[in-house]
This record gives C-alpha cells, sequence and structure tokens, in this order.
C-alpha cells in the first residue's frame, strides 16, 4: 500500500507514555477482556460504554495526549491514513465532522469508560474518538492469522471510522433503539451484524477512493484487497468461534461471517458508494 507521501493532517492525540491507570481485574480481567476483545473486534459502538464501564474506570476524568502529527513511524501511518478517511468522507457525506484517533497503551480513559488494548480497536461515540493501541497489530497477525500487511492495518482504521459515520447518520443510534425492542438476543444480535457489516463496507468504499481524493500518494497496490480479505476471513465470527474451541453459532454471531465480511468489503472496494452498503434491508 502506497501512504508516505500522503497528507499528515493532525487530528492524533498521542497518549502513549502516559500509563494506563489500573488494570481491571488484575491479570483475571485481562484475560476476559482479551477472549472478548478478540471476539468481538471492532467493538460495537451501541455497546463500547457499557463494556468499557464493567471492567472498571467509568466516570473518571479522560486523559489528555499531546495533539498533533506523531513522529514515528507508526503514528505517522496512521495520522497518514486517517487523514486519507477524513478526506474520502468529506466528498461522500455531507456535514461530515473528522473523529479524533487516540493512540494509547495498555488502557486510558475514554467518554464510554475505561478502555484496554486487549479490547481491540474501538471507537466511542460518547467522545467521537478512534482508540488504537498499536501493539494489536501484532496480535492480530501472530493470534488470529490476519494479515500484516500495511493495507489490512488501514482497513481496521477504517471500519473504526466507518462507527463514526454510523453517529452521523444516525444509524448506530437506529440500531441501538431497535436492539432495545427486540423480542430475543439473536434479534438483537443481527442488528449488531448489520452494523458491522455496514462499517467493513464503509472501509471498502474508502479504499476505492482513496487515491482519487490524494492524487494517488495514498492507494492500493496490486495484492492489498486481497491481504485485507484475508483479515476479513481471520475475524469472522465463525472462524473467531472456531479458533476459541466451540462450536458455530450464528444465532450469537456479532460481526458477521467470514464470508459476510468478505463479501461487504468487497462491495464497498468495487462499487466506491456509501449508497451500496445497506446491510439493513437483507434483516
Amino acid at each position: 500500500m502506497r501512504w508516505q507521501g500522503g497528507r499528515r493532517g493532525g487530528g492524533v492525540e498521542d497518549r502513549r507514555g502516559m500509563g494506563g491507570g489500573a488494570v481491571a481485574g488484575g491479570g483475571i480481567g485481562v484475560l476476559v477482556l482479551a477472549a472478548i476483545g478478540y471476539f468481538v473486534f471492532g467493538i460495537d459502538p451501541n455497546t463500547t460504554q457499557q463494556l468499557a464501564s464493567q471492567f472498571g474506570g467509568a466516570g473518571q476524568a479522560e486523559q489528555q495526549g499531546q495533539m498533533g502529527s506523531p513522529e514515528d513511524q507508526a503514528g505517522q501511518f496512521v495520522e497518514v491514513v486517517g487523514s486519507n478517511i477524513n478526506d474520502v468522507w468529506r466528498t461522500k457525506l455531507k456535514g461530515y465532522t473528522a473523529p479524533t484517533t487516540v493512540l494509547y497503551e495498555q488502557g486510558t480513559q475514554t467518554g464510554c469508560g475505561y478502555g484496554q488494548a486487549a479490547m481491540g480497536p474501538f471507537y466511542c461515540p460518547a467522545d467521537q474518538k478512534v482508540y488504537l493501541d498499536l501493539s494489536f497489530w501484532r496480535e492480530m497477525e501472530s493470534k488470529l492469522g490476519a494479515s500484516g500487511a500495511d493495507f489490512a492495518k488501514a482497513y481496521v482504521i477504517a471500519h473504526e471510522f466507518g462507527h463514526h459515520v454510523q453517529t452521523l447518520t444516525g444509524a448506530s443510534q437506529q440500531v441501538q433503539q431497535a436492539q432495545r425492542s427486540a423480542r430475543s438476543q439473536a434479534e438483537g444480535n443481527r442488528y449488531s451484524v448489520a452494523l458491522e457489516l455496514q462499517a467493513d463496507c464503509y472501509a471498502g468504499v474508502w479504499a476505492r477512493n482513496a487515491a482519487a481524493v490524494s492524487n494517488g500518494e495514498v492507494a492500493l497496490e496490486p495484492g492489498d484487497l486481497e491481504e485485507g480479505m484475508k483479515t476479513a476471513q481471520a475475524i469472522g465470527d465463525d472462524a473467531l468461534q472456531r479458533r476459541g474451541g466451540g462450536r458455530v453459532s450464528p444465532e450469537n454471531f456479532t460481526h458477521g461471517s467470514s464470508a459476510q465480511r468478505i463479501e461487504w468489503l468487497q462491495r464497498g472496494y468495487q462499487t466506491g458508494d456509501p449508497a451500496a452498503c445497506d446491510t439493513f434491508s437483507q434483516l
């Protein structure tokens, strides 16, 4: 993936090195969070606050990091990709406002409670920030069998920005309301799956339009989309259930099967149009 000549638009809050505060629940708490985090990769924005608050730190003052442009390569990658995603969405969504991207280590206070790296990347609708602990890239590759390619990492970031778009459009709020009225957990989960697959589709929309808004400075190269699909395959609910040693239970899916995640990532990329990402019409 080409990115090093891309626009660096700032918008990154760097909390690395600040310390994450108390680790919720000690070692056992971390293991529980890890299991949850890997299963619900890209945590549903409607459940972020509930999940983060469960594990301590809710209600405490949010930390403040250094705003601007990181100096290290990993931070610059996040900044350039995030800036490019924002540039794409400004052309696709009237009135689009950019989220803040927060880089942290181990744990940090958020508007949704206490977040930990074991939860994976997540978006908090309460403060409209995307939270990333960059160590997750290594975990994603070594423990989940996902791709370590740059586009695979960018896909994760774009997925979380997709949740921000859903907050701006009201889709997340509508799903939350529908889940409250659901007659069963399985029905509520179907809304969650639709929300997550739409975020995958939005990631594909970004990828298709990345080069156009950057004069080719941020662009996919041959084989990149396949690396993204490899990651989508690794983080499907059915793949994660098998990896966890359990049976595949579609009624417990919250993000969609591997095949579904690949399908919607591809659909977003093939069309480049957010209107093609109506995952809710299939409910």
